[in-house]
């Protein structure tokens, strides 16, 4: 059985690396996931990966979300052959092309692909403003695109909390979740740019297999006591999915 940091992803959501490293060397020990986003990526490049498994992270997702024509997706994954990357993103729509679905290649060194659903700021009302049917509803979606990437050779997704329940049933357990919006029960975030947004506890419960958590951790006055915290609540539901509490 996995222990509870282990299901914990961090988000390395910060303007450069020395705040990264500060970060990194701190939570390397409780942290089973290290998620570098786009901001820091683009300041940084492809040297603070390296970096990064040089500070203690286990593994590492790149959340690129990724969005492009097929055989331009393709050549960027090829490129990243070699970069200690364990994941990386791509947006669910890039995975069709004219000729139809689009399969990811496999290879050693190339890093694993995570299918972005639909972003987690978006709600039911957004996809009516974005031209959707009144008839297909946000979990319709999800579901679709969520198939989408298992046919193309993703090795799971990342949806919110409250369509990781489906996900999982209709996939099964091989099929990873990573579930961002993550909010733990004692944190509280000002400005929040999620719409959907779910506790450490009801993630795991609902089958997630990775959580993300990032300013809850970040804005702590002690990080590595509220990484602790968010174990403790993932513990928790590992323990009562076990004894099958509902």
């Amino acid at each position: 059985m996995l222990e509870p940091k282990e299901y914990l992803c961090f988000a390395l959501d910060v303007p450069n690396a020395e705040q990264a490293e500060r970060y990194v060397r701190l939570l390397a020990e409780d942290i089973g996931l290290f998620k570098v986003g786009l901001e820091l990526f683009v300041k940084e490049g492809p040297a603070l990966i390296e970096a990064i498994k040089s500070w203690g992270a286990k593994k590492i997702f790149l959340d690129l979300k990724l969005f492009d024509i097929p055989r331009t997706l393709s050549r960027a994954r090829q490129a990243m052959t070699g970069l200690s990357v364990d994941y990386v993103s791509v947006h669910c729509e890039s995975l069709r092309g004219r000729a139809g679905q689009y399969h990811m290649e496999s290879g050693p060194g190339l890093p694993q692909m995570l299918g972005v659903t639909l972003l987690t700021s978006l709600s039911e009302a957004d996809l009516k403003l974005l031209g959707y049917s009144s008839r297909i509803s946000l979990a319709d979606v999800i579901l679709l695109r969520a198939e989408m990437a298992q046919k193309a050779g993703c090795v799971g997704v990342i949806c919110s909390g409250g369509e990781t329940e489906r996900i999982r049933d209709r996939f099964g357990n091989d099929f990873l979740i990573l579930t961002p919006g993550i909010r733990p029960e004692w944190a509280k975030v000002e400005s929040e740019d999620q719409s959907r947004v779910f506790t450490p506890y009801e993630a795991i419960r609902a089958g997630a297999r990775y959580i993300v958590v990032g300013r809850p951790i970040r804005s702590a006055a002690d990080p590595v006591v509220a990484a602790k915290k968010v174990q403790e609540e993932i513990a928790r539901a590992l323990e009562d999915s076990q004894r099958g509490i509902t």
